[in-house]
């Protein structure tokens, strides 16, 4: 179903009035309406400056060097944005006992300030808001790291252990955390409404959760800008803002 703009939200609040559990899939799209760039879209990060693979940064200082200079770019459009309606939105939800978890490919913790308590969002590409040690695991706080680094380009070690501190962020060629995808796997077969927000879906393995997740049954909603290889399935697309919709049909300004 391709309902026109003004049923759209009419439409999922149907869908998500007779759903018991409901699962959350966020991509870049949806942050994008709180002033953060998608890194894959043209003009984003990654057309400006590609990526530094996980293995160049573990062999390299100068490559860890590089990495936190672009941390401080990425941070400052990290540090002016704040969650959004369609944040919002999902947070009622989540009060409300209606959404059991928050799948997400992003990394800027808008989600838990949008006040969803932390156990309840699946990070599957880790967190820009913090550093931890790769060795130890010990967390960072990043304001003095990046004081340390924009004095000298200090590039952080662990107290603890003297091993390398990375953003707690998943990076090209990094395996992907295993506990997050066991999560959300279980999610996405445990529910009956499963709602894409803001992704192309072509990022894999992540991309494969919301057909999962229809294969066992739950309803799909996809709502995203553009059109995504997954629409012919879906139950509900809405190729338009993800805060106006979702707004809207939660009851959420």
């Amino acid at each position: 179903m391709k309902p026109g703009t003004s049923s759209a939200s009419a439409a999922l609040a149907a869908l998500i009035a007779r759903s018991q559990r409901i699962v959350a899939f966020t991509g870049a799209g949806i942050s994008t309406e709180s002033g953060i760039p998608d890194f894959r879209s043209p003009g984003g990060i990654w057309s400006r400056m590609q990526p530094i693979d996980f293995r160049d940064f573990m062999s390299s200082i100068e490559m860890r060097r590089e990495a936190w200079r672009r941390k401080a770019v990425i941070d400052q459009d990290f540090q002016q944005a704040a969650p959004n309606r369609g944040h919002r939105a999902l947070a009622a939800l989540v009060s409300h006992g209606a959404m059991s978890a928050i799948i997400t490919q992003n990394i800027d913790g808008l989600h838990q300030a949008s006040g969803v308590p932390a156990d309840k969002v699946i990070e599957l590409h880790g967190n820009g808001t913090y550093a931890t040690c790769l060795d130890c695991g010990q967390r960072y706080e990043l304001a003095p790291i990046m004081v340390a680094f924009e004095r000298d380009e200090t590039v952080p070690e662990c107290d603890a252990c003297g091993g390398i501190v990375k953003s707690a962020t998943v990076s090209f060629g990094q395996a992907m955390p295993q506990a997050a995808m066991a999560r959300a796997q279980a999610e996405s077969t445990a529910c009956d409404l499963f709602i894409v927000l803001g992704s192309s879906l072509v990022v894999y393995p992540a991309a494969g959760f919301p057909a999962l997740a229809k294969r066992r049954g739950a309803k799909l909603v996809i709502i995203n800008r553009e059109e995504t290889d997954q629409d012919g399935s879906a139950d509900l697309v809405v190729h338009g803002e993800i805060g106006a919709t979702l707004g809207e049909a939660v009851g959420v300004a």
